[in-house]
C-alpha cells in the first residue's frame, strides 16, 4: 500500500500540537498556530485546523486544558502589573489653561443675541394641499363605509339563502324517507302476489293431473281451504 505524499506524519502532528498549545498558553489564537504550522509544513491553515480538530486534539485534551489554565493565570498576572486598567485606544486631548479661560469669558455688552422668531404662517398652497388631503380622506372613509354596508347586506342575504336551503334539504330528506317506506310496502305486496300466483298455478296443475270433486276456497291471505262436500 502506497502512502500519500501529503500524508501527515507523527512529526507533523507533534509539531502541530506543540504549536497550538504554545499559542494558547501565551494568549494567542489557534488560528495563528494553524498559520504558523502551515508555513512550516507548506500546507494551508484550513488543512492544519482540520487535522487538529479531527485527529490531534483528542490526544491532547488534558494538555489543552492546562494551557488554557496557564493562559488565565498569565492574563491575571499581567492585569495586576498594569493596575487592572485597560489602555484606551483613543484618548481625547486635554485643553490647556488658556483655552479654558477663553471659553469662560463673558460676552461683550454690545453683542446682542436675536432670540425673536417670526411666527409660522401657512401659505395658501399648503392650505389647499391640506384641504385636498382632508377631502380625499373623507371620500375614502365614505367609500369604505359604503363597502362595509354592502358587505353586511350580502352577508344577510347569504344567511337567508342558507336557511332556505336547510329547510329544503330537510323536506327532501322527509320525502325520500316516505318513498323508501312506500318502496318497501310495494315490495312486500309484490312478493305476496307472486306467492298467490304460484299457489294458483300449482292448484291448476293438480286439478289437471288428478281430477277430483273436492272443492277448495282461497282466503284473502292466499291459503286454500277445503270445502265440505
Amino acid at each position: 500500500m502506497k502512502n500519500r505524499q501529503d500524508a501527515w506524519s507523527e512529526e507533523n502532528d507533534l509539531l502541530l500540537a506543540e504549536t497550538v498549545l504554545r499559542h494558547v498558553r501565551e494568549g494567542s489564537t489557534q488560528l495563528n498556530a494553524f498559520e504558523e504550522v502551515g508555513d512550516q509544513l507548506n500546507r494551508t491553515s484550513a488543512a492544519c485546523g482540520f487535522r487538529w480538530n479531527a485527529v490531534v486534539r483528542h490526544q491532547y485534551e488534558k494538555a489543552l486544558a492546562l494551557a488554557k489554565k496557564q493562559r488565565k493565570q498569565r492574563n491575571r498576572l499581567l492585569g495586576k502589573e498594569q493596575g487592572g486598567k485597560k489602555k484606551l485606544l483613543y484618548q481625547p486631548p486635554v485643553p490647556s489653561i488658556e483655552e479654558v479661560e477663553a471659553m469662560s469669558l463673558p460676552l461683550p455688552n454690545d453683542i446682542e443675541v436675536e432670540t425673536e422668531q417670526l411666527p409660522y404662517r401657512a401659505s395658501s398652497t399648503q392650505e389647499d394641499m391640506s384641504m385636498e388631503k382632508v377631502i380625499a380622506f373623507l371620500q375614502t372613509l365614505s367609500s369604505s363605509t359604503y363597502q362595509s354596508d354592502r358587505l353586511k347586506q350580502e352577508n344577510a342575504r347569504l344567511k337567508q339563502e342558507v336557511e332556505q336551503l336547510t329547510k329544503e334539504k330537510a323536506s327532501l330528506e322527509e320525502t325520500v324517507h316516505e318513498l323508501e317506506q312506500n318502496s318497501i310496502t310495494m315490495q312486500e305486496d309484490y312478493e305476496t302476489l307472486i306467492k298467490i300466483m304460484n299457489r294458483a298455478r300449482k292448484l291448476v296443475l293438480f286439478d289437471e293431473e288428478e281430477p277430483s270433486s273436492t272443492a277448495f276456497k282461497m282466503d284473502r291471505n292466499g291459503n286454500l281451504e277445503k270445502l265440505a262436500e
